[in-house]
Parts: structure tokens; C-alpha cells; sequence
């Protein structure tokens, strides 16, 4: 095994682009959509780093991972992954990390021991990853298997699961640091996608009542509707929060936003938070029908969030 001393490069994650249906042919591996963030293993003789897609480190949240990351047979590697709590019925969620059921789902293999692996086609990058993960992974570590072709029917099937979606990749494809593009697409069983919070309404009782949701275009963020369900566990938690950033004045852009009464109970806040909601469809004013909050997205940077589109 090569020694490793080339200097590792630095997290910059490939992203998937969304589409309505998944791609056709035998030249596609399709893998379940994970619930979770999505985080950069960097092994550097022995030394073990956890970056976020925001480049912010995660190494001391994860102890875990840390651990089974310095027991892969591997003098220096880069593994590109999502970190997700896993449910009793074995679905992914990143509403329950922490403790035993928290894991590392390795997808990619960016470096390994001096050689840059970006280059090299997917297929073979996930043999590399196989190579590097060992024999038996150290826990938390699993290796993220795929299935060749048959799209459409391997995602029938994640939605009969209630699995949140698929990732399908062109086989043959390098991997392309910091970019979204067409060799990597999503399809997504409900709608799902992240929004800021740009304010909120207090409820009867003066508890949360609602969240006002936003996504930018063109440097300003639009409002997207509202969501007044799902958050009731953490409410107290993310009240507190909101009543922090409050701001005088409305971050949205004046087009689309509610006026008269329909705005008369929001409180304005600082554009800083980031959550994920899912909902049922996009109205004809773009904003979103049936939301349900999901959680808090701190791993998101506020002024990348757009509205996603399937192309």
C-alpha cells in the first residue's frame, strides 16, 4: 500500500440534479436517497477530520465516526457520504442521529492514499471505496450498495417503502467536485427541499404558531408560503431562537409576499436558518400546497437555498 503523503484536497462535494423520473438504461446505478447531512471523511494518518458541504467541521460532534474512521485500513483517504440516524423499520432520518443509531453511509472514495480518484469512472471509484471500507467496515461505517438499470421499478419501489427518493448515477462518470450537473440526478417520492425562515407567527396560546418560508432568486429571497406543522417538539427550542434574530423589517422581496390582514400576525427575522419541509405540490403563485416541517437544515448555507425545479 502506498505510503500517502500527497496532501488531501479539500471537501467540495458533488451535487445531484432533480429530475421528474429517474433515467433509463444500463449505464445508470441507482442508490436510496439518504435522510440525512451530508458530510467529507478525511483520513490523514490517523488523523480523522468531519466536513460539512459548508466546509465546517463536524469532528467534534460525531466521536463515532472519528473512531471508525481511524480503523479503516487506509493511510490517508477522502470518503464522501451522508450521516443519518437509522429507524427501527431501517429507513434513514436525520432526526435521530445520535448513540447506536447513528451511521455512515459511504457512497464515494475522492482520494485514497496519495492517488486522486475524481477522475476515475464512478464504478470503479465504488470498488476503490469497497477496498478502502475493508472486508467488514468499522462501525458506524456501511458501504451505500446500488442496483444497474431499471430505474423507474427501483424507485416504485423506494416510494412503496416510503423512502424519501433515488439518487441515479451515470456509471461511467468522474466525479465533479463543487458542481450540480446531469451524470448525478434525484427523483424525490413527495417534494421535498429546504427553505428560510424568514418569519413567524406566534399560535392562540402564543407558541409557535408558523413558520413564513423563502428561497432566493435572483439575490432576493421570495417568499414560498408557510408551514404550521411538524415542528411541535422542538417549537419551544426553535421560538426561542427566532425571537433572537427578530428584525423590523420583512427579508422577503414585495412580489408575492401576502399583504392586509394576511400579514398582519408575522414577526420578521433575520434571514439566518435554514429547515427542510415537505410538501405536496407547488401552487400556480410558487408557493408550496401541504408543507410538513422536517427539521432544521444548519448544514445549508441561507443564500444558496433556490426553489428546485425537475429539470
Amino acid at each position: 500500500m502506498p505510503s500517502g503523503h500527497a496532501k488531501l484536497p479539500p471537501y467540495r462535494p458533488q451535487l445531484a440534479l432533480l429530475v421528474k423520473t429517474p433515467p433509463a438504461g444500463d449505464e445508470w446505478l441507482h442508490e436510496l436517497k439518504l435522510d440525512g447531512y451530508r458530510i467529507g471523511v478525511a483520513v490523514d494518518h490517523g488523523r480523522v477530520t468531519l466536513m460539512s458541504r459548508r466546509n465546517n467541521e463536524w469532528t467534534a460532534e460525531f466521536p463515532q465516526v472519528v473512531a471508525g474512521a481511524a480503523k479503516l485500513p487506509v493511510h490517508s483517504a477522502l470518503i464522501d457520504g451522508e450521516l443519518a440516524g437509522v429507524l427501527p423499520d431501517g429507513r434513514t432520518s436525520m432526526h435521530v442521529l445520535g448513540g447506536a443509531s447513528t451511521f455512515y453511509f459511504a457512497f464515494d472514495i475522492l482520494h485514497l492514499d496519495g492517488e486522486d480518484l475524481t477522475a476515475l469512472p464512478l464504478l470503479e471509484r465504488k470498488q476503490r471505496l469497497r477496498q478502502a471500507l475493508g472486508s467488514k467496515p468499522p462501525p458506524p461505517f456501511r458501504y451505500v450498495d446500488h442496483v444497474v438499470g431499471g430505474g423507474g421499478a427501483f424507485f416504485r419501489e423506494a416510494c412503496r417503502m416510503k423512502i424519501e427518493g433515488i439518487v441515479s448515477k451515470l456509471a461511467a462518470s468522474p466525479y465533479k467536485p463543487n458542481a450540480r450537473n446531469a451524470t448525478w440526478q434525484k427523483v424525490k417520492c413527495v417534494l421535498r427541499q429546504e427553505f428560510v425562515i424568514g418569519g413567524y407567527e406566534r399560535s392562540v396560546l402564543g407558541g409557535l404558531g408558523a413558520l413564513w418560508l423563502g428561497t432566493y432568486e435572483n439575490g432576493g429571497l421570495i417568499f414560498a408560503g408557510k408551514v404550521g406543522t411538524g415542528f411541535q417538539r422542538e417549537a419551544d427550542d426553535l421560538l426561542r431562537r427566532l425571537v433572537k434574530i427578530e428584525h423590523p423589517a420583512s427579508p422577503f422581496q414585495p412580489v408575492g409576499l401576502p399583504t392586509g390582514a394576511k400579514i398582519r400576525d408575522a414577526r420578521w427575522v433575520a434571514p439566518d436558518l435554514v429547515c427542510e419541509v415537505a410538501f405536496m405540490e407547488w401552487t400556480g403563485h410558487a408557493h408550496i400546497r401541504h408543507g410538513s416541517f422536517q427539521g432544521m437544515r444548519p448544514d445549508k448555507d441561507p443564500r444558496k437555498v433556490v426553489r428546485e425545479i425537475p429539470a
